[in-house]
């Protein structure tokens, strides 16, 4: 596997974990509609949680959450409306990004609730 794959991987792996700890039920990861995919798809308190992850070694570059552009969330605001009607569901949708920057032991995870809002039309 590629370094940029498995950096990616594994902050999805920390992710998954980060919100399993904190109550989140996680229904699904990695789901697909084409070429749209949704990195974690979690419950919560009645609330379906679609979850970006973005993951870097360092932020020399910018903070990890800042890749997440109008593009990318024009894609997974599809992915969603493809999940919600995939499993028949009517239920409000919160969009969340967290960033990794670093690895391991040593990994900063910030989570960004309400990280952005679907765009209108």
């Amino acid at each position: 596997m590629a370094e940029h794959n498995l950096l990616g991987k594994t902050g999805e792996d920390l992710a998954a974990d980060f919100l399993a700890a904190r109550g989140y039920c996680i229904r699904h990861r990695n789901w697909r509609a084409g070429r749209h995919e949704l990195d974690i798809v979690a419950e919560r308190d009645g609330l379906l949680v679609v979850v970006e992850v973005k993951a870097r070694r360092n932020d020399a570059y910018g903070r990890p959450d800042e890749a997440v552009d109008g593009r990318k969330v024009r894609s997974i605001v599809r992915a969603t409306d493809a999940y919600l009607q995939a499993f028949g569901m009517d239920v409000p949708v919160r969009f969340d990004v967290i960033a990794v920057v670093g690895s391991g032991r040593g990994c900063r995870i910030d989570h960004i609730e309400n990280a952005f809002y679907p765009p209108l039309g």
